[in-house]
């Protein structure tokens, strides 16, 4: 099942794909895809439901934010083998956990604001982890049991507010736009294997990234678990679980995002995101 938000920012209607990628109006069963929606029983609701049952959205309807209300967006840092190897680093013991602000939240397809005088603002593909059913000192081995679903992430960065302005990654992760979700949740059915996921990313045509979650330090299941051991996750929340190799900051000589520039990219069954970065303005 593939789950979305159509509409102008902030007045999202959820919707339900149908076999033909359609996406249906679903504003009269739920309220939102957000928290009750993404439980277990949530989702076995709207799973009973025909799609072509439903009205249509418009064509070219905007693609909202996949999960609506999201309460918290944790990060997590250096959790593939081949970016901590890129970044001169060593793999991480324990999973480096950080917050993103929910206010960074975005469409896939929204232009991207490079922030007021940023000079290194770079881009990492992301797999997302929704959360379904609350989790508090999950074991592993029933992680999985809490994950609604699987969202593409856009994890982007300004490095120099994220590594010399002191203090917390935060600052770097949580500008404007700085968090494109979507364009669908895939609802958990829908992906047998997080850990065998092909992840790309272009910048104006050029391939920067082409990893796979397979080089994942710690796994979906492990972070989950992990995370729940130091707070409570509930429907909704999303954990980003790290990018491969191939960030900007990689590159040799560093290469950033500047406005007109168009970042594409995807990950196996959840879909694409298009951006344009344009510039910050009063």
């Amino acid at each position: 099942m593939r789950l979305a938000r159509y509409g102008v920012p902030g007045q999202e209607r959820p919707a339900i794909l149908d076999s033909n990628g359609i996406p249906r109006d679903l504003s009269g069963i739920v309220d939102d895809i957000a928290g009750p929606a993404l439980t277990n029983a949530g989702r076995a609701k709207l799973a009973a439901i025909d799609p072509a049952s439903l009205p249509a959205i418009p064509d070219g309807t905007r693609i909202g934010p996949a999960v609506g209300a999201v309460g918290k967006f944790i990060c997590v840092g250096l959790n593939f083998r081949d970016h901590a190897a890129e970044s001169n680093l060593p793999l991480p013991t324990q999973p480096i956990l950080f917050m993103k602000a929910t206010t960074a939240i975005t469409g896939p397809n929204d232009d991207v604001i490079i922030p007021k005088g940023s000079v290194k603002t770079d881009w990492e593909v992301e797999l997302g982890v929704v959360i379904g059913d609350v989790a508090r000192h999950v074991p592993v081995e029933k992680a999985l049991d809490h994950v609604a679903g699987y969202v593409l992430v856009n994890d982007l960065s300004e490095r120099e507010f994220q590594i010399e302005h002191g203090g917390q990654w935060v600052k770097g992760k949580s500008c404007d736009t700085f968090g494109p979700i979507g364009p669908f949740l895939a609802t958990r059915d829908e992906i047998p294997d997080p850990q065998a996921l092909g992840m790309w990313l272009k910048v104006n045509g050029h391939q920067y990234q082409n990893g796979t979650s397979a080089e994942m330090v710690f796994g979906v299941a492990h972070l989950v678990s992990y995370i729940s051991r130091y707070m409570t996750l509930i429907p909704g929340d999303i954990i980003s679980t790290g990018t491969p190799a191939g960030v900007g900051l990689g590159q040799t000589p560093p290469t950033y995002l500047k406005p007109g520039d168009v970042i594409e990219l995807g990950i196996d069954g959840l879909g694409t995101q298009r951006q344009r970065t344009i510039a910050w303005t009063e």
